[in-house]
């Protein structure tokens, strides 16, 4: 088992009091599985993505990451986690203004000691970017900046992918080919990958699907 999450339990502190986020969530993936997260705005499923990457340290519950334990990790050993193992889709892009597109595609390859430059080729390629590789994040759409910020989370090739509506702000054509490019890599290295999604449509593409209500499991 790649991802053991065990009885989380989150809660905010709000200006009408506590909130609780997550009531008690668990979940289990595999290498080389897929899951989408589905549930309303609100019902915790980007809250569950930002504990699981380490971003965030739950109130109570477990997170093993790879025999690792996320929530009780010290940052340090969070942010090592996020370089080697954690891939991230969120949706912020958090792309770097002074490199261009395509060191940006490379960036956390290179962190993660594994850049294959036939990889994010074929990346640019499936992404669209190859004719704005040159170009940098301040010439480029937002919904060109999101599909580099999912290039470089690719490109790692990472044990675990967490994203986070990855393709909200794509047409379904390149959409479908962002989810199948994921699919693919998941498939071919073992990977993981816990994705929130709105879509029906899309989530029935993925293994199997969690559905969130009131922050737990429904």
């Amino acid at each position: 088992m790649l991802l053991a999450v065990n009885g989380l339990i989150k809660t905010y502190q709000t200006g009408e009091g506590p909130l609780r986020v997550l009531d008690g969530v668990s979940l289990a993936l595999d290498a080389g599985q897929s899951l989408a997260l589905t549930g309303e705005s609100g019902s915790g499923k980007s809250t569950l993505l930002h504990l699981v990457a380490g971003l965030d340290t739950a109130d109570a519950g477990a997170i093993l990451l790879a025999g690792q334990d996320v929530a009780g990790a010290s940052d340090s050993a969070r942010a090592a986690l996020r370089r080697s193992t954690v891939g991230l889709v969120f949706q912020q892009f958090n792309l770097i203004p002074s490199l261009d597109v395509g060191a940006n595609l490379s960036f956390q390859a290179r962190l993660a000691g594994r850049h294959d430059p036939a990889l994010v080729a074929e990346l640019a390629e499936t992404l669209g970017l190859s004719a704005v590789l040159t170009r940098y994040p301040e010439q480029l759409s937002g919904g060109q900046q999101q599909r580099v910020a999912i290039g470089r989370t690719l490109a790692a090739r990472p044990l675990l992918v967490l994203a986070d509506e990855p393709t909200g702000n794509l047409d379904e054509a390149t959409g479908d080919a962002v989810l199948d490019l994921m699919l693919r890599l998941v498939a071919q290295t073992g990977a993981a990958l816990l994705m929130v999604t709105h879509s029906p449509r899309l989530a029935a593409r993925l293994d199997s699907r969690l559905h969130l209500a009131h922050g737990r499991v429904a």
